[in-house]
């Protein structure tokens, strides 16, 4: 997995790139967690995940819980495989998925 970390003003779009699955969930959870202070709008760009699994899944939702407190987080460009997983779990009623 590859994270590309743009930030703009209070805006931090990470682009995932690859797998998000057991092995590589607690990296993007590090990435989040390090690049979070101060953001106001957390953009998810999925052009390039292939796959996620439950423990990416986890991660999102953590992420999600923390923009709740002190902005947005939007979840761009999802491929359909994705976003099947979304719906199955019902993160599609949590998440804002564009």
């Amino acid at each position: 997995m590859n994270i590309e970390k743009t930030t703009n003003g209070n805006e931090l779009v990470l682009a995932i790139e690859g797998r998000l699955d057991t092995t590589t969930a607690p990296e993007l959870e590090s990435e989040i967690k390090a690049s979070i202070d101060g953001v106001e709008a957390l953009v998810l760009d999925f052009a390039n995940l292939e796959y996620i699994s439950s423990a990416g899944l986890r991660v999102i939702l953590s992420a999600q819980k923390q923009m709740n407190k002190q902005g947005s987080m939007v979840i761009k460009n999802v491929s359909s495989d994705v976003l099947e997983v979304f719906e199955i779990t019902g993160f599609t009623d949590i998440l804002t998925i564009e």
